[in-house]
């Protein structure tokens, strides 16, 4: 089982996007994704500085894949997708329909988790044009992945969100814009204010969701750490981690060592929970709502 770090889903300045890249060189984790996935508009680091990273982290011994954006709006959003499948040297993962017409029987690709895979003859379908991966949808449970797996086509790998706020949705409408009362052309890139996104909570002061500009995700946090047994039993391929503004490196660790056995679930988790920047979920792996945390039981 190997470990991936997905896309950075926050906007962060420059020369911390730069460091946190030169800690992840550095890190246990087998495979990363790289590039802007959520906003067009967010422009402190271009395709051009996510290639350099990625020549460095490939020089430091990791599997590099680009990712496209999920929403795709406007011409200049089709250019940067066509340069990003063009890239001739990485493997693409793909967040919509446009990136796999794009791939489609050129290049072996990634299907993404926003590519809503719910059922085998969709990915029975995709297969022949080049999935080589997939990622499982959010919402998707331990009993739907294990009749995907059942018949889950030869040579392609199952890969699962294991850690982080879950992206849930996304609209051409920017919230954070939206919450600071500016229009989306002219957000002042408020979503740099807000390096894990921006909580919003009920009226019973409750966490609910998270803004991040056009996306929605989970207040909550998704760990599949306990779960470690169950996915093995599944032939889990790759468990994804999702990066958060700090301590992302020490997550890593923590789920590398009990995948390895270097460390027991239950004291890594232990830790993992001092981590984390809100509470933890893991309602859909078990069919219930996903704000719930179900006991682990593996």
């Amino acid at each position: 089982m190997k470990l991936s770090l997905g896309p950075l889903l926050y906007y962060w300045p420059r020369a911390q996007v730069l460091t946190f890249y030169e800690a992840v060189a550095a890190s246990p984790v087998d495979i990363v994704y790289l590039g802007e996935t959520v906003c067009s508009r967010r422009h402190e680091v271009r395709l051009s500085d996510w290639l350099d990273i990625a020549a460095r982290l490939r020089d430091a011994g990791k599997d590099v894949v680009l990712s496209t954006q999920v929403l795709i709006e406007s011409g200049a959003d089709v250019t940067v997708l066509h340069k990003i499948v063009d890239n001739g040297q990485y493997m693409i993962e793909a967040n919509d329909m446009g990136a796999v017409h794009c791939l489609a029987n050129k290049v072996p690709f990634v299907a993404g988790p926003h590519l809503n895979i719910y059922n085998l003859p969709t990915l029975q379908w995709l297969t022949p044009l080049g999935v080589k991966r997939w990622v499982i949808p959010l919402e998707m449970g331990q009993g739907e992945l294990a009749v995907m797996q059942q018949g889950r086509p030869d040579g392609v790998q199952t890969e699962v969100f294991a850690y982080g706020r879950m992206p849930l949705a996304f609209s051409a409408r920017c919230f954070t814009a939206r919450h600071a009362n500016l229009p989306k052309d002219d957000c002042q890139f408020k979503c740099i204010e807000h390096p894990d996104g921006l909580m919003m909570r009920t009226r019973e002061s409750e966490e609910f969701l998270v803004l991040n500009g056009i996306q929605t995700q989970s207040a909550r946090v998704y760990n599949l750490l306990p779960e470690l047994q169950a996915l093995r039993a599944l032939n889990v391929d790759v468990l994804r981690i999702s990066p958060q503004s700090s301590h992302t490196v020490r997550i890593c660790e923590l789920f590398q060592g009990t995948i390895n056995g270097s460390q027991p679930a239950s004291a890594a988790n232990t830790e993992l929970a001092t981590l984390m920047p809100e509470k933890a979920c893991n309602g859909y792996w078990y069919g219930k709502p996903g704000l719930e945390l179900v006991p682990s039981a593996g």
